[in-house]
């Protein structure tokens, strides 16, 4: 008899035929199986047809993916999909507009399988397509149609974009640069060509030279959103594979041409929610227009450079204009040892020769780069500050050039500048957007603050790392504050002053000292179990709210969404691609399930199913740190990449709880620790600045008599 895990109980449809309720035997070959559904129809040649998902991609089912069918599925006899293929490409070619424009809405439909796909491909669909593309004058459905069913092929990744013709990636260009009647023909366009541009640097040098950069700012000034995010697609792209070179003078033209302003206008304050989508391309055009600070960053001081001894010098002027005056009377000597001088009170450690201070690197250059707009920008600001410095005791002086040094190398720190931009990053600052020379005024303000910390801590020469050390903590605390502006930035880091952050500090220290004593941590594990299934709770609502996930290939980052949720009863994961305007639908709306029971295990990283073909690239990597897969039934795989690390760690979470076993991640011993610390302080409330022992009082001697009973007589009464 067979098991009972290897039979599937579902509905089979057939237009103008009853349903069939069936026992699908899994053991049993696919074939033989038509073959009983095409009998109880009195159909023949069976293998002219195939199953096929009623709901959702309507997926063909295959030998490959058969086992993700489960009890309740609902699917259809249909045709088989290399006869599918075939007669689509004859339809594709056919004379009669209508039957064309059907057989393209139909092959659009159907591309995004991938058995379908590998037929169709086979068959030399898509030198068909292309030639429709290259060949119609009609910028209509057709059209629309042919371009749509192109991209989803494609998808696929069975065929490179090299083996289009010249003539057709001219041709999609057009329906960019024009003015076409159909806005969705421009989004596949743009869609088309950002996957060119990511597959090819020669395809992307001539997509780059064909599409003018004013073409798709007038496209992203366009209302609608889907537009906007297809624009800059197309643009991150452009950016991340031209050379350094170039990455700077598109940037400089963007910038030159207020995009800056228009994103931080009509973008991200303009749009109800920013999708993940447009986080993502918002946070890598962040980290390439930080990432041209880079060479500077990299480049140490030339001595023998005019330019550079030149801005050094005009720092010196500006800070001593009268003592440069009186220059034209001092002998060449005399002369030197003034500017020596002057070099010593600006903060240079070597002030015979202060282009040595810029001989480290990171920071390099930027460091005087960073200088130089100080000076020019805030002269009044620059001058009080040297100005106030050199009036003090030698050893409170804070120097200006090494602490500025100092601060440009925190900010890239902080800001991460030269580093890569994640597959999956999504945290952009809006201050960054909201301002011109982001990085230069962002020092400006920092390098005033680290002045008036300096007097605060009434500061020595020997302090100047516990400074440096505070002034970071300054800028990392504000930043996590997401500022929109750089006044915003300036008030909140203003208030947040060195005796604040001691104060932040011994509330920290107390709350970890209090934590370590024995009696408290006694009462620690007492509460721990409670806790522990208070977040086992909260991961399972989370599980049960459901989350977007993305599908994202090798070539590009994708914009198609599946969602997956856990029922209430916690017995069954729902999970199914997301329709357009939906944003959490339904059990209802999701066709494919797993049972809890049917979960075997769950792996994470790189021991998951679609990593194990990933390099070992910082960008893999990051799609590694979140990715993970739940194993059930025999070699079934349902595999994730979480949107974020958060999500990651949630769902890990949940789905060990559901499985009986510990939650393994982070934010278990985050969220584990903050409920501790929290609930220890209310029950502790009342023992506010009384010690707590570290042992127990002793317990007292028993009592020699213990005849202490009072005894009561009638007579008191």
């Amino acid at each position: 008899m067979e098991p009972a895990k290897n039979i599937v109980k579902i509905a089979i449809q057939m237009m103008g035929a009853y349903p069939q309720l069936i026992e699908l035997n899994q053991s049993k070959p696919l074939s033989a199986v038509l073959k009983d559904v095409c009998d109880a129809w009195n159909i023949s040649n069976a293998e002219q047809y195939a199953l096929q998902y009623v709901d959702g991609l309507q997926t063909y089912i295959t030998e490959l993916n058969r086992m993700e069918i489960k009890n309740g599925s609902i699917l259809k006899l249909t045709t088989a999909p290399d006869k599918e293929a075939g007669s689509l490409c004859q339809g594709v070619q056919s004379q009669n507009v209508d039957v064309r424009s059907e057989s393209l809405k139909k092959l659009a439909a159907l591309s995004s399988d991938v058995t379908f796909a590998q037929e169709f491909i086979s068959r030399d669909g898509l030198h068909l397509l292309s030639r429709t593309v290259e060949e119609e004058e009609e910028r209509g459905e057709v059209m629309c149609h042919t371009l749509r069913a192109i991209s989803e092929l494609m998808e696929h990744g069975f065929v490179s974009w090299e083996t289009f013709s010249t003539t057709f990636i001219q041709k999609v260009v057009t329906f960019v640069n024009m003015n076409l009647m159909l806005l969705e023909i421009t989004q596949l366009a743009l869609i088309i060509l950002e996957s060119v541009v990511q597959s090819n640097t020669k395809l992307a040098d001539m997509v780059r030279v064909e599409v003018p950069l004013d073409r798709l700012l007038t496209l992203l000034q366009l209302p609608a959103q889907e537009t906007q995010i297809k624009v800059m697609a197309l643009l991150v792209a452009l950016l991340q594979k031209v050379g350094g070179r170039e990455r700077v003078e598109m940037l400089d033209y963007l910038w030159k041409k207020n995009m800056r302003q228009f994103i931080h206008k009509n973008i991200i304050h303009s749009w109800p929610q920013l999708g993940d989508e447009m986080r993502h391309y918002l946070y890598v055009l962040q980290c390439l227009s930080l990432g041209l600070l880079e060479s500077r960053m990299r480049m140490a001081m030339d001595p023998n450079d005019t330019e550079q001894r030149q801005q050094l010098q005009n720092l010196r002027l500006m800070a001593f204009p009268n003592e440069a005056d009186e220059g034209g009377h001092m002998t060449s000597e005399r002369r030197r040892s003034i500017c020596a001088q002057e070099f010593r009170k600006l903060g240079f450690t070597n002030n015979g020769s202060p282009w040595q201070d810029l001989c480290l690197t990171p920071p390099g250059l930027l460091a005087l780069d960073n200088m130089v707009y100080f000076s020019t920008r805030w002269p009044s600001a620059y001058s009080r500050f040297v100005l106030e410095n050199s009036s003090r005791e030698d050893k409170h002086v804070c120097p200006f050039a090494r602490s500025s040094i100092h601060v440009t190398l925190i900010l890239c720190e902080i800001l991460q500048v030269g580093e890569t931009a994640s597959e999956t990053g999504q945290n952009f600052l809006t201050l960054f957007y909201a301002q011109d020379h982001f990085f230069q005024e962002l020092f400006c303000v920092c390098i005033q603050v680290l002045n008036k910390t300096w007097k605060e801590m009434r500061a020595t020469q020997e302090d100047f790392d516990k400074v440096m050390h505070v002034v970071k903590e300054q800028i990392s605390r504000t930043l996590v504050h997401a500022p929109t502006s750089l006044d915003f930035f300036r008030t909140k880091i203003s208030s947040l002053n060195y005796s604040e952050i001691l104060r932040r500090r011994q509330e920290e220290r107390l709350s970890q000292d209090d934590a370590l004593s024995p009696p408290v941590m006694e009462l620690r594990q007492q509460l721990q179990p409670e806790l522990l299934n208070l977040i086992r709770q909260h991961r399972l609502h989370y599980l049960c709210e459901g989350t977007k996930f993305r599908k994202i290939s090798s070539r590009r980052r994708q914009d198609k969404l599946w969602f997956c949720r856990l029922s209430p009863n916690h017995k069954v994961l729902h999970y199914g691609d997301l329709e357009d305007n939906i944003n959490n639908p339904p059990i209802e709306m999701l066709p494919q399930k797993i049972s809890v029971a049917d979960i075997k295990y769950v792996l994470t990283g790189k021991d998951c199913p679609h990593m194990k073909e990933k390099n070992s690239g910082k960008q893999n990597r990051d799609l590694m740190d979140q990715a993970f897969s739940i194993c059930y039934d025999v070699d079934s795989c349902l595999n994730f990449i979480a949107p974020s690390s958060t999500d990651f760690c949630l769902w890990l979470d949940g789905l060990n709880s559901l499985l009986g076993r510990e939650m393994p991640s982070e934010r278990t011993r985050t969220d584990l620790d903050l409920l501790l610390n929290t609930e220890l302080k209310l029950r502790l409330l009342d023992l506010e600045n009384i010690p707590i022992p570290d042992q127990p009082p002793a317990i007292p001697p028993r009592p020699k008599n213990y005849d202490y009973c009072y005894q009561f007589t009638s007579t008191e009464a």
